[in-house]
Protein backbone atom coordinates (compact mmCIF):
# COMPACT_ATOMS: atom_id res chain seq x y z
CA UNK A 1 0.00 0.00 0.00
CA UNK A 2 1.31 3.48 -0.93
CA UNK A 3 2.34 5.76 1.96
CA UNK A 4 -0.17 8.48 0.93
CA UNK A 5 -2.96 5.86 0.78
CA UNK A 6 -2.06 4.59 4.26
CA UNK A 7 -2.08 8.14 5.68
CA UNK A 8 -5.56 8.72 4.16
CA UNK A 9 -6.86 5.45 5.62
CA UNK A 10 -5.32 6.17 9.05
CA UNK A 11 -6.97 9.61 9.07
CA UNK A 12 -10.35 8.16 8.03
CA UNK A 13 -10.21 5.51 10.78
CA UNK A 14 -9.11 8.12 13.33
CA UNK A 15 -12.05 10.42 12.51
CA UNK A 16 -14.59 7.58 12.79
CA UNK A 17 -13.22 5.73 15.81
CA UNK A 18 -12.13 8.77 17.80
CA UNK A 19 -15.64 10.15 17.45
CA UNK A 20 -17.14 6.85 18.62
CA UNK A 21 -14.85 6.62 21.64
CA UNK A 22 -15.55 10.28 22.59
CA UNK A 23 -19.30 10.32 22.12
CA UNK A 24 -20.38 6.78 22.91
CA UNK A 25 -17.78 4.80 24.81
CA UNK A 26 -16.10 7.27 27.18
CA UNK A 27 -18.38 6.56 30.16
CA UNK A 28 -18.99 2.89 29.37
CA UNK A 29 -15.30 2.10 28.97
CA UNK A 30 -14.50 3.80 32.27
CA UNK A 31 -17.18 1.96 34.25
CA UNK A 32 -16.44 -1.38 32.56
CA UNK A 33 -12.67 -1.40 33.05
CA UNK A 34 -11.70 1.15 35.70
CA UNK A 35 -11.35 -0.18 39.21
CA UNK A 36 -10.45 -3.68 37.99
CA UNK A 37 -6.76 -3.02 38.56
CA UNK A 38 -5.84 -2.96 42.25
CA UNK A 39 -2.41 -2.06 43.62
CA UNK A 40 -1.02 -3.04 47.04
CA UNK A 41 -1.01 -0.04 49.37
CA UNK A 42 -0.26 -1.06 53.00
CA UNK A 43 -0.96 -3.58 55.76
CA UNK A 44 -3.16 -3.09 58.81
CA UNK A 45 -4.48 -5.25 61.63
CA UNK A 46 -7.25 -7.68 60.77
CA UNK A 47 -10.77 -6.41 61.52
CA UNK A 48 -13.96 -8.42 61.78
CA UNK A 49 -15.44 -8.86 58.31
CA UNK A 50 -12.11 -8.66 56.42
CA UNK A 51 -11.53 -11.25 53.71
CA UNK A 52 -9.21 -13.95 55.08
CA UNK A 53 -7.67 -14.23 51.60
CA UNK A 54 -6.12 -10.78 52.16
CA UNK A 55 -4.16 -11.89 55.24
CA UNK A 56 -0.43 -11.18 54.94
CA UNK A 57 1.00 -14.29 56.54
CA UNK A 58 4.58 -12.98 56.74
CA UNK A 59 3.57 -9.88 58.72
CA UNK A 60 1.11 -11.94 60.79
CA UNK A 61 3.88 -14.38 61.78
CA UNK A 62 6.23 -11.52 62.69
CA UNK A 63 3.76 -9.71 65.02
CA UNK A 64 1.86 -12.81 66.24
CA UNK A 65 -1.53 -11.33 65.33
CA UNK A 66 -3.36 -11.19 61.97
CA UNK A 67 -2.63 -8.42 59.48
CA UNK A 68 -4.30 -7.90 56.10
CA UNK A 69 -3.08 -6.32 52.88
CA UNK A 70 -4.89 -3.16 51.85
CA UNK A 71 -5.32 -2.47 48.13
CA UNK A 72 -6.23 0.73 46.33
CA UNK A 73 -7.56 1.30 42.84
CA UNK A 74 -4.87 1.89 40.25
CA UNK A 75 -5.60 5.18 38.54
CA UNK A 76 -4.33 4.07 35.17
CA UNK A 77 -4.61 0.79 33.32
CA UNK A 78 -2.38 -0.88 30.82
CA UNK A 79 -4.47 -2.11 27.89
CA UNK A 80 -3.10 -4.72 25.49
CA UNK A 81 -4.64 -5.51 22.11
CA UNK A 82 -3.90 -9.06 20.94
CA UNK A 83 -4.65 -8.83 17.22
CA UNK A 84 -4.97 -11.86 14.96
CA UNK A 85 -3.16 -11.18 11.66
CA UNK A 86 -3.54 -14.68 10.18
CA UNK A 87 -4.76 -15.38 6.63
CA UNK A 88 -8.38 -16.06 7.56
CA UNK A 89 -8.89 -12.39 8.49
CA UNK A 90 -8.44 -11.42 4.82
CA UNK A 91 -11.98 -12.48 4.02
CA UNK A 92 -15.28 -10.70 3.71
CA UNK A 93 -18.41 -11.21 1.63
CA UNK A 94 -20.56 -8.56 3.28
CA UNK A 95 -19.83 -4.90 4.07
CA UNK A 96 -16.11 -5.28 4.80
CA UNK A 97 -13.19 -7.63 5.41
CA UNK A 98 -12.82 -9.13 8.87
CA UNK A 99 -9.41 -7.44 9.12
CA UNK A 100 -10.97 -4.00 8.45
CA UNK A 101 -13.51 -4.47 11.23
CA UNK A 102 -10.83 -5.69 13.65
CA UNK A 103 -8.81 -2.54 12.86
CA UNK A 104 -11.78 -0.26 13.57
CA UNK A 105 -12.68 -2.04 16.83
CA UNK A 106 -9.03 -1.95 17.98
CA UNK A 107 -8.75 1.77 17.15
CA UNK A 108 -11.99 2.54 19.03
CA UNK A 109 -10.74 0.72 22.13
CA UNK A 110 -7.35 2.46 21.82
CA UNK A 111 -8.89 5.95 21.68
CA UNK A 112 -11.19 5.07 24.61
CA UNK A 113 -8.11 4.00 26.56
CA UNK A 114 -6.09 7.18 26.02
CA UNK A 115 -9.10 9.34 26.91
CA UNK A 116 -8.91 7.62 30.31
CA UNK A 117 -5.14 8.20 30.49
CA UNK A 118 -4.37 4.50 30.02
CA UNK A 119 -1.40 3.02 28.22
CA UNK A 120 -2.03 0.90 25.14
CA UNK A 121 0.14 -1.81 23.61
CA UNK A 122 -0.29 -4.39 20.84
CA UNK A 123 0.65 -7.99 20.07
CA UNK A 124 0.20 -9.03 16.43
CA UNK A 125 -0.06 -12.82 16.29
CA UNK A 126 -0.56 -15.64 13.77
CA UNK A 127 0.75 -19.04 14.87
CA UNK A 128 3.71 -17.05 16.23
CA UNK A 129 4.28 -13.63 17.74
CA UNK A 130 4.62 -11.44 14.66
CA UNK A 131 5.20 -8.08 16.37
CA UNK A 132 5.09 -6.59 19.87
CA UNK A 133 4.44 -2.87 20.40
CA UNK A 134 5.07 -1.98 24.08
CA UNK A 135 2.37 0.04 25.90
CA UNK A 136 2.56 3.83 25.66
CA UNK A 137 0.18 6.78 25.88
CA UNK A 138 -0.87 9.39 23.35
CA UNK A 139 -2.47 10.00 19.98
CA UNK A 140 0.81 9.68 18.08
CA UNK A 141 1.28 6.18 19.49
CA UNK A 142 -2.26 5.15 18.47
CA UNK A 143 -1.81 6.48 14.93
CA UNK A 144 1.36 4.38 14.70
CA UNK A 145 -0.63 1.31 15.85
CA UNK A 146 -3.38 1.96 13.26
CA UNK A 147 -0.77 2.39 10.51
CA UNK A 148 0.80 -0.94 11.49
CA UNK A 149 -2.59 -2.67 11.47
CA UNK A 150 -3.28 -1.40 7.96
CA UNK A 151 0.09 -2.25 6.44
CA UNK A 152 1.44 -5.18 8.47
CA UNK A 153 2.49 -8.27 6.50
CA UNK A 154 2.65 -11.39 8.70
CA UNK A 155 5.20 -14.14 8.14
CA UNK A 156 2.61 -16.88 8.71
CA UNK A 157 -1.02 -17.32 7.64
CA UNK A 158 -1.99 -19.77 10.41
CA UNK A 159 -3.50 -19.03 13.85
CA UNK A 160 -2.46 -20.00 17.38
CA UNK A 161 -4.26 -18.13 20.18
CA UNK A 162 -2.37 -20.18 22.78
CA UNK A 163 0.94 -18.59 21.70
CA UNK A 164 -0.53 -15.10 22.03
CA UNK A 165 -1.93 -15.48 25.56
CA UNK A 166 1.23 -17.24 26.79
CA UNK A 167 3.33 -14.39 25.38
CA UNK A 168 1.11 -11.85 27.17
CA UNK A 169 1.57 -13.69 30.47
CA UNK A 170 5.35 -13.66 30.06
CA UNK A 171 5.84 -10.10 28.76
CA UNK A 172 3.41 -8.22 31.03
CA UNK A 173 4.39 -8.56 34.66
CA UNK A 174 1.74 -6.18 36.04
CA UNK A 175 -1.98 -6.84 35.67
CA UNK A 176 -3.37 -5.58 32.35
CA UNK A 177 -6.69 -5.51 30.54
CA UNK A 178 -6.23 -7.52 27.33
CA UNK A 179 -8.56 -7.67 24.33
CA UNK A 180 -8.13 -10.62 21.96
CA UNK A 181 -9.47 -9.66 18.51
CA UNK A 182 -9.77 -12.69 16.24
CA UNK A 183 -12.16 -14.84 14.21
CA UNK A 184 -10.97 -17.72 16.45
CA UNK A 185 -10.63 -20.09 13.51
CA UNK A 186 -8.26 -22.27 15.50
CA UNK A 187 -7.44 -25.94 15.35
CA UNK A 188 -5.75 -26.27 18.74
CA UNK A 189 -7.22 -26.14 22.24
CA UNK A 190 -6.17 -22.96 24.07
CA UNK A 191 -8.45 -23.11 27.12
CA UNK A 192 -5.82 -23.93 29.74
CA UNK A 193 -3.47 -21.14 28.58
CA UNK A 194 -6.38 -18.67 28.46
CA UNK A 195 -7.51 -19.65 31.95
CA UNK A 196 -4.00 -19.18 33.39
CA UNK A 197 -3.61 -15.84 31.60
CA UNK A 198 -7.00 -14.60 32.85
CA UNK A 199 -6.01 -15.29 36.46
CA UNK A 200 -3.12 -12.85 36.09
CA UNK A 201 -4.76 -10.37 33.69
CA UNK A 202 -8.28 -9.25 32.78
CA UNK A 203 -8.86 -10.90 29.38
CA UNK A 204 -11.73 -10.03 27.03
CA UNK A 205 -12.43 -11.83 23.72
CA UNK A 206 -13.98 -10.17 20.65
CA UNK A 207 -14.81 -12.52 17.79
CA UNK A 208 -15.25 -11.06 14.29
CA UNK A 209 -16.78 -13.39 11.71
CA UNK A 210 -18.31 -13.31 8.22
CA UNK A 211 -21.86 -14.52 7.61
CA UNK A 212 -20.54 -17.01 5.03
CA UNK A 213 -18.76 -18.86 7.85
CA UNK A 214 -22.20 -19.54 9.29
CA UNK A 215 -24.33 -20.23 6.22
CA UNK A 216 -23.46 -21.21 2.64
CA UNK A 217 -25.49 -19.57 -0.13
CA UNK A 218 -27.28 -21.78 -2.65
CA UNK A 219 -25.21 -20.85 -5.75
CA UNK A 220 -24.34 -24.26 -7.19
CA UNK A 221 -20.71 -25.40 -7.60
CA UNK A 222 -18.35 -23.13 -5.68
CA UNK A 223 -14.56 -23.12 -5.17
CA UNK A 224 -13.59 -22.88 -1.50
CA UNK A 225 -10.05 -21.94 -0.41
CA UNK A 226 -8.66 -22.29 3.13
CA UNK A 227 -6.94 -18.93 3.65
CA UNK A 228 -4.53 -20.39 6.22
CA UNK A 229 -3.45 -23.62 4.49
CA UNK A 230 -4.12 -22.73 0.85
CA UNK A 231 -6.14 -25.96 0.40
CA UNK A 232 -8.69 -25.67 -2.45
CA UNK A 233 -11.78 -27.71 -3.18
CA UNK A 234 -15.09 -27.44 -5.02
CA UNK A 235 -18.35 -27.86 -3.11
CA UNK A 236 -21.90 -28.18 -4.41
CA UNK A 237 -23.80 -25.52 -2.49
CA UNK A 238 -26.97 -26.62 -4.29
CA UNK A 239 -27.03 -29.60 -1.92
CA UNK A 240 -29.38 -28.88 1.01
CA UNK A 241 -27.69 -31.63 3.06
CA UNK A 242 -24.29 -29.97 2.54
CA UNK A 243 -25.61 -26.55 3.58
CA UNK A 244 -27.21 -28.05 6.70
CA UNK A 245 -23.99 -29.92 7.61
CA UNK A 246 -22.00 -26.71 7.09
CA UNK A 247 -24.31 -24.76 9.42
CA UNK A 248 -24.23 -27.55 12.01
CA UNK A 249 -20.41 -27.46 11.93
CA UNK A 250 -20.54 -23.71 12.66
CA UNK A 251 -23.00 -24.16 15.55
CA UNK A 252 -20.83 -26.92 17.13
CA UNK A 253 -17.69 -24.84 16.66
CA UNK A 254 -19.29 -21.80 18.30
CA UNK A 255 -20.54 -23.94 21.16
CA UNK A 256 -17.00 -25.21 21.85
CA UNK A 257 -15.63 -21.66 21.67
CA UNK A 258 -18.31 -20.38 24.06
CA UNK A 259 -17.48 -23.24 26.41
CA UNK A 260 -13.78 -22.30 26.30
CA UNK A 261 -14.54 -18.67 27.23
CA UNK A 262 -16.99 -19.61 29.97
CA UNK A 263 -14.64 -22.14 31.60
CA UNK A 264 -11.85 -19.55 31.46
CA UNK A 265 -14.17 -16.89 32.96
CA UNK A 266 -13.47 -14.61 29.99
CA UNK A 267 -16.03 -11.99 28.92
CA UNK A 268 -16.70 -12.27 25.20
CA UNK A 269 -18.82 -11.03 22.32
CA UNK A 270 -19.24 -11.98 18.64
CA UNK A 271 -19.92 -9.58 15.78
CA UNK A 272 -20.44 -10.26 12.05
CA UNK A 273 -18.89 -8.04 9.39
CA UNK A 274 -22.36 -6.94 8.23
CA UNK A 275 -23.36 -5.90 11.77
CA UNK A 276 -22.74 -2.74 13.78
CA UNK A 277 -19.74 -3.38 16.05
CA UNK A 278 -20.84 -0.42 18.24
CA UNK A 279 -23.78 -2.52 19.52
CA UNK A 280 -21.46 -5.46 20.21
CA UNK A 281 -19.02 -3.31 22.21
CA UNK A 282 -21.86 -1.66 24.14
CA UNK A 283 -23.18 -5.13 25.03
CA UNK A 284 -19.71 -6.20 26.15
CA UNK A 285 -19.21 -3.07 28.30
CA UNK A 286 -22.70 -3.42 29.77
CA UNK A 287 -22.16 -7.01 30.91
CA UNK A 288 -19.01 -5.87 32.75
CA UNK A 289 -20.44 -2.75 34.42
Amino acid sequence: METSEIIKKVRKIEIKTRGLSSNIFAGQYHSAFKGRGMAFSEVREYQFGDDVRDIDWNVTARFHRPYVKVFEEERELTVMLLIDVSGSLDFGTQKQMKRDMVTEIAATIAFSAIQNNDKIGVVFFSDRIEKYIPPKKGRKHILYIIREMLDFQPESKRTDVKQAVEFLSSVQKRRTTAFILSDFFVRDDFQQSLQICNRKHDVVAIQVYDQRAKDLPDVGLMKVVDAETGHEQYVDTGSKALRQAYHKYWVNRQSLLEDTFNKSNVDHVSVATNEDFVKALMLLFKQRS
